[in-house]
């Protein structure tokens, strides 16, 4: 089972956290199932860039990005090669190690 590694984010997950994921699951459904409540505006259509993450490893092990995503994280606060929308990014065999970025295009966050 291959483990997602998200790097400390003073919002999300203060010291960090190592959790389990499911091949086949998204790096944003990983992160809501253990609590960490990232943004995603637009319910998980690839519709919006607040979900935007950066896979620091195993990038290479998500599935390919389409070119609606690919259109989308150009919006995206801080884009990075490695830059993903969490929400399209599908966890593959290898760990990841994810990054959330401090901010994003949203101006106010709903809780």
């Amino acid at each position: 089972m291959p483990k997602v590694i998200f790097l400390p984010h003073e919002d999300y997950c203060i010291d960090g956290a190592v959790v389990d994921a499911n091949k086949g699951e998204s790096i944003l459904d990983v992160a809501l199932r253990n609590g960490m409540n990232l943004e995603h505006a637009c319910e998980k259509v690839c519709a919006c860039t607040t979900c935007h993450c950066i896979v620091r490893e195993g990038f290479d092990s998500l599935n390919e990005a389409s070119d609606q995503e690919e259109d989308m994280l150009d919006k995206a606060w801080g884009l990075e090669p490695e830059s993903r929308l969490s929400c399209q990014a599908i966890v593959g065999d290898e760990d990841l190690v994810v990054e959330i970025p401090k901010y994003s295009i949203n101006h106010a966050r709903e809780h």
